[in-house]
């Protein structure tokens, strides 16, 4: 016969087990004072690397933050930031983040699966079930700001976490392109659908400066971000130019804003760290 332990719910009884877990859940996010969702309508505007430079830019300012990664079927952040290893359990049976630098931790599923080139095959409910215990089953402890990586469109993924965390405000990324800022608007409304609050929009890859005559080219178009913002009646949080090292540091794990801390990348997430916390 299976036994109860004290403060679990008894056998056979998902209610209570639900409960349980929602508990957890609010347990966790009332110890995380800001939640940030960065969100994109489409692939490729380089989402994730805001993501991760972002709360790079944070932690350097000296704020506790997490990074959770709820893209399932393709998480980049650990390798973003050059993190090896599963996630292991504390004697609270809480799974622990991994960690980047004294102020920055992160979490993600390819932390879970033996091999990193594995494909994750999973419907909604699953994807909802595993985001709900990345939040609920994590021993985040105190953090200033939670930033969460999803993978790009209006899907399972944001959708749970529009549900899982009623207070988090999304961070909208996209290009100049008139193709992105299209899916982006479909970002927006489905904000308003579910009543996220959008706290602005950042235009990635926004220039790039020629590294023979200095001259800036505009790759992907120019100002469309801050049009869209003014259409759609939302903030404009500013623009992050291209640059290639960015790139490079990506697929190598390290830290662009330490290597070139004077770049002008290096330099707009700063001024984009000090405008989400002043």
């Amino acid at each position: 016969m299976e036994k109860c332990t004290p403060g679990s719910p008894p056998p056979g009884d998902p209610k209570a087990a639900q409960a349980q877990k929602d508990a957890a859940v609010t347990d966790v996010l009332a110890k995380i004072k800001n939640k940030f969702l960065v969100m994109s309508g489409k692939g490729g505007v380089g989402k994730t690397s805001v993501s991760v430079n972002l709360a790079m830019a944070l932690a350097n300012r000296g704020f506790k933050v997490g990074i959770l990664d709820v893209d399932i079927h393709g998480p980049d952040v650990p390798r973003m930031l050059g993190l090896k290893g599963m996630l292991d359990l504390n004697p609270s049976q809480k799974l622990v983040p991994l960690q980047y630098s004294p102020n920055l931790s992160a979490v993600s599923i390819e932390a879970l699966t033996a091999s990193k080139d594995d494909a994750i095959i999973w419907r909604g409910p699953l994807k909802h079930s595993i985001i709900r215990q990345f939040i609920g089953d994590v021993a985040w402890g105190q953090l200033d700001y939670l930033v969460i990586d999803s993978p790009p469109g209006t899907g399972d993924e944001p959708l749970s976490i529009a549900q899982s965390i009623p207070d988090a405000q999304a961070l909208v990324v996209t290009t100049p392109q008139e193709v992105s800022l299209a899916d982006v608007r479909k970002s927006i409304n489905f904000c308003k659908t579910v009543k996220m609050a959008i706290f602005g929009l950042i235009e990635n890859m926004s220039g790039f400066a020629c590294p023979h005559c200095g001259c800036e080219i505009d790759l992907f178009g120019s100002g469309g971000g801050e049009r869209t913002c003014q259409q759609m009646g939302i903030r404009f949080l500013g623009r992050i130019p291209f640059d290639p090292h960015l790139v490079s540091c990506g697929d190598e794990g390290t830290c662009f804003q330490d290597r070139y801390a004077d770049a002008p990348v290096a330099k707009a997430f700063a001024q984009l760290a000090r405008t989400i916390a002043p």
